[in-house]
């Protein structure tokens, strides 16, 4: 039960999206009084965290109102949501972190987006994004040290989960920007499998590659966002599963911070003592040969997705956009379908070596968020998993020497997004029990 009168300084916008939905289920607390408490942070915060590329609070609190006065269409009526700012919103500007639509405002929501509208949930504002989800950075700060960085592309979303100026965000990924900027924030991030969340109506989309996520602040939270999402029934965590692990250090592990390596060995070893069967797993070759295959069918279906700004505002792309352009004039369409080949080909691969293992247990991240904005190394333990459509969840639970967050990832078969999520909200309670901390269920 959550004591009220213990909130804090910050007030409502510090609970979990889990524990408002049972607050204004019970009617106890007001949309509205909710919305004002996260616009009071945003307030207090955004001017050092720089988290928002589009904010109307009186529209924000209009919104609250207006659900208040309205029978609860699901679990998250009335929780406000965060929307990365390449996602349509038919009623705030989508400006991809593209000068020349910095004003668009299009017809239509981005289906992800309608259907948090359709389930009663407060669309915020729009967050933060880099020019076309790129890996160039750009305002965003990370809220636990503004010197460093808070991650790439999904980084407003991060940020702003981080700083409980938000319960809840949306995102995509390419590379590595979910899992990247939840383990840099210190929130839990949630990436799909490639259509594990409804990708229909974005702009710019790369069909092969380009995955929606989310981000919260417990598994729980991710677990109720998804299943309104697809307006699904929440499911139930395994809690009595005894899951299968592959430790998988990946060929990046010699580069990992030794606070990193120590997370996920001891994530293990706790696991493996909670009755998890954990086993340690090396990749074949196949899975570090294929990352050239990536950059090819990500620079062609970009070129493909972007021709016409390509061809009106070429002089408004960034130097990692033009980059893109130029390598994508030295290839050809039998180059792409090789490609798209070798890359349903390590998948085949891949689900046959999970046939073993419900999870793969790897790093978020190499440590720490590094000191500086210019940093991008996010996709470096993140990369192979999305070429695999792999869902992926990442574990904000242990802290580097700069006590900034260290987050492990945990990997599930493509496909198995709710299974992936039950046995994450496993690890999750086990980890915190080990760790002294209670998992929050308030």
């Amino acid at each position: 039960m959550t004591d009220l009168t213990k909130l804090g300084p910050m007030g409502l916008n510090a609970l979990s999206a889990s524990a408002v939905s049972r607050l204004l289920s019970e009617k106890k607390i007001t949309s509205e009084a909710l919305v004002t408490d996260c616009l009071a942070r945003i307030a207090a915060r955004d001017g050092d965290i720089h988290g928002w590329a589009w904010l109307d609070p009186d529209y924000a609190l209009e919104q609250a109102r207006a659900l208040d006065a309205q029978p609860r269409r699901s679990a998250l009526h009335g929780v406000p949501v965060g929307i990365k700012d390449i996602l349509d919103t038919k009623d705030m500007p989508t400006g991809h972190g593209f000068p020349p639509y910095k004003d668009d405002r299009p017809d239509s929501d981005s289906a992800c987006v309608a259907s948090l509208r359709e389930a009663g949930m407060v669309i915020l504002g729009k967050t933060v994004t880099t020019q076309f989800a790129c890996p160039f950075p750009v305002q965003t700060l990370n809220p636990h040290d503004p010197t460093r960085t808070p991650g790439v592309s999904s980084s407003g979303s991060a940020a702003s989960v981080a700083d409980f100026m938000v319960p809840l965000a949306n995102g995509t990924q390419t590379g590595g920007s979910v899992i990247g900027p939840a383990t840099s924030c210190g929130t839990y991030g949630y990436k799909a499998s490639l259509d594990g969340l409804d990708r229909t109506g974005i702009r710019h989309c790369k069909p092969g590659i380009d995955t929606l996520g989310l981000f919260a602040r417990s598994v729980e939270d991710l677990i109720l966002l998804r299943a309104v999402q697809t307006s699904a029934e929440t499911p139930a965590a395994d809690n009595a599963a005894s899951p299968r692990v592959g430790l998988v250090r990946t060929t990046g592990w010699d580069k990992t911070e030794p606070c990193m390596r120590s997370a996920v060995e001891t994530a293990a070893r706790i696991l493996g003592e909670a009755g998890a069967v954990v086993t340690d797993l090396d990749l074949p070759a196949l899975f570090d040969e294929i990352a050239p295959h990536s950059a090819v069918v990500n620079g062609w279906e970009g070129a493909r997705a972007l021709a016409d700004e390509i061809r009106d505002h070429l002089d408004s792309f960034n130097a990692h956009n033009r980059e893109r352009v130029d390598f994508v004039a030295g290839l050809t369409e039998a180059d792409y379908e090789a490609s798209k080949a070798a890359m349903v080909g390590a998948r085949g691969r891949l689900s046959t070596i999970f046939a073993d293992y419900d999870i793969f247990l790897t790093p978020g991240l190499p440590g720490e968020a590094p000191v500086g904005l210019t940093e991008v190394r996010t996709a470096v333990m993140n990369r192979l998993w999305t070429q695999m459509y792999a869902p992926a969840i990442t574990l904000p639970l242990f802290e580097g020497p700069n006590h900034m967050p260290v987050g492990i990832q945990l990997v599930g078969p493509q496909g198995t997004d709710d299974r992936t999520l039950a046995i994450a909200d496993w690890v999750d309670a086990r980890l915190r029990e080990a760790l002294g901390e209670v998992p929050a269920r308030t």
